[in-house]
């Protein structure tokens, strides 16, 4: 047993997957940046991406299956050319879309369609912007991509989003710490980029960065890789099990596997037993009751008020 599976036996816990609500879409690993954080290990120059007969087969899913959520990554999910099409079918199957979009990419050439197009489909958008200082951006994510978010942020907000449209906006910890409380830094958020940019945006979406991937590469060159570790499982807040994402999210990758969270996904740590599962070949119903693969790098998402994809999970 895991360290993390021992700490929930301790706390009487099971973690056991629940009814279906997201489908999340791992479209490939291929980015326009190449971030100090990123658990996914994407940059320009990964090749790994969802080939044509993948997406056909997912995309079948989705209209005979009708998934409540239809959340797309990578990667930059938007530089796969098939983005388009399948939000224009998760949409016609009913399903709310959600596009995990890392701002510049609005500003490269060829996609200034971006904007648009996600608000005539009603998409939502949740987009990376790790801090409202500009320096501490610069270090985690490059030169200029501060300046470039602001950018599309207001391209943003001129289609509607961040009043009729959902724009919710990510911050992860500059180093090894954990988030600040989420409401006390949405305010925070909230007045610098309405006062300095005129940006406005709905919520502000607090994770804890992985322990794994490039991550935990500069957590290694530092020396506090160790440290870092011990303070996730020091923090270790039963009460955010309930909350966690793995219960109702399939994580899906490029080649159509099965994961239960998408860092699980960059581990290679396949969903239930360990077996390789596509997602054309289950229902949803199928894979409900089936225990959630954990390792040591759980431990981020029940530290402190919590982590997953919409954030903190116990809420102050």
């Amino acid at each position: 047993m895991t360290t993390f599976g021992a700490t929930l036996a301790k706390h009487q816990l099971r973690l056991h997957r629940e009814e279906l609500v997201t489908v999340q879409l791992n479209l490939g690993r291929k980015c326009n940046q190449a971030c100090r954080h990123c658990h996914v290990d994407a940059a320009p120059w990964r090749t790994e991406m969802m080939d044509s007969e993948v997406v056909d087969r997912v995309a079948d899913w989705i209209q005979r299956h009708r998934p409540a959520v239809v959340d797309l990554t990578g990667g930059a999910p938007e530089i796969h050319p098939d983005f388009r099409r399948l939000v224009r079918i998760s949409r016609s199957a009913g399903a709310m879309v959600i596009d995990r979009n890392n701002l510049t990419i609005i500003e490269e050439p060829g996609f200034d369609w971006l904007p648009e197009f996600l608000a005539a489909h009603q998409v939502e958008v949740i987009a990376s912007l790790p801090c409202y200082q500009p320096e501490n951006v610069s270090r985690q994510r490059g030169q200029g991509v501060f300046e470039k978010s602001i950018s599309a942020l207001k391209k943003l907000n001129a289609q509607g989003y961040g009043s009729r449209l959902v724009l919710n906006l990510v911050y992860n910890p500059v180093g090894a710490t954990l988030p600040a409380p989420q409401a006390e830094l949405e305010n925070d958020y909230k007045a610098a980029l309405l006062r300095d940019h005129g940006v406005r945006f709905n919520r502000l979406y607090t994770l804890t960065n992985q322990p794994i991937a490039r991550f935990a590469e500069d957590l290694r060159r530092q020396g506090k890789e160790e440290e870092y570790l011990a303070l996730l499982r020091e923090s270790f807040n039963p009460t955010t099990v309930a909350g966690l994402m793995c219960r109702s999210t399939l994580s899906v990758n490029w080649l159509g596997e099965l994961f239960d969270c998408d860092f699980n996904q960059m581990l290679g740590m396949q969903m239930g037993t360990g077996t390789v599962r596509r997602l054309w070949e289950i229902s949803p119903s199928s894979v409900a009751g089936l225990p959630v693969a954990t390792g040591e790098h759980c431990f981020a998402c029940t530290a402190g008020h919590g982590s997953s994809c919409t954030g903190a999970l116990r809420v102050e």
